[in-house]
């Protein structure tokens, strides 16, 4: 059984790369941010503005805690928050094969920069954010990644075969 788990900052492509990588593999893939907006029956700021960001974190454990307790191999795409707590992080690590996806703040600002379902950049200045998010996060995502790639300049299907190439899956 193998379970991928993708981790990394909004907006370098943890949902595109992890549905090719589930196609290439034949698994069923999630979206941990999916999941729980499909559960809620409400969008990720909606969660945001009525149970605030620790409301919308125990839902994120929760749904990580489901989905890797799944008997089956899975392809798992997380929010770019999950590695903010311990107990996420331990468990990320003990059931399944992390790959931390990484692109440079440039990208990934170019990438979000029209999204409106982004809570955490509903600012004046996103660059700021952005980057004060990747500093407290790039630690945590090295500190529990099997594998890193960079998404900067590639094809998502280039990257979901660097992948599997890299796992040896």
């Amino acid at each position: 059984m193998v379970r991928v788990i993708l981790v990394g900052p909004m907006g370098v492509g943890k949902t595109t790369i992890g549905k090719i990588l589930a196609d290439e593999l034949h698994l069923p893939f999630f979206d941990s941010d999916k999941e729980i907006e499909s559960r809620a029956g409400a969008d990720i700021p909606w969660i945001f503005d009525v149970e605030g960001e620790r409301g919308f974190r125990e839902r994120e454990s929760r749904i990580l805690d489901e989905l890797t307790s799944l008997n089956e191999s899975i392809v798992l795409a997380t929010g770019g928050g999950i590695v903010l707590s311990p107990d996420n992080r331990k468990r990320l690590i003990s059931r399944g094969r992390v790959v931390y996806l990484t692109a440079s703040l440039k990208h990934l600002l170019q990438r979000t920069s029209r999204d409106k379902k982004r809570p955490l950049l509903q600012t004046d200045n996103p660059a700021k954010v952005l980057e004060a998010v990747l500093e407290i996060r790039d630690p945590l995502y090295r500190e529990i990644a099997e594998v890193i790639v960079s998404t900067e300049n590639k094809n998502p299907k280039h990257v979901a075969k660097e992948i599997i190439h890299l796992l040896d899956i």
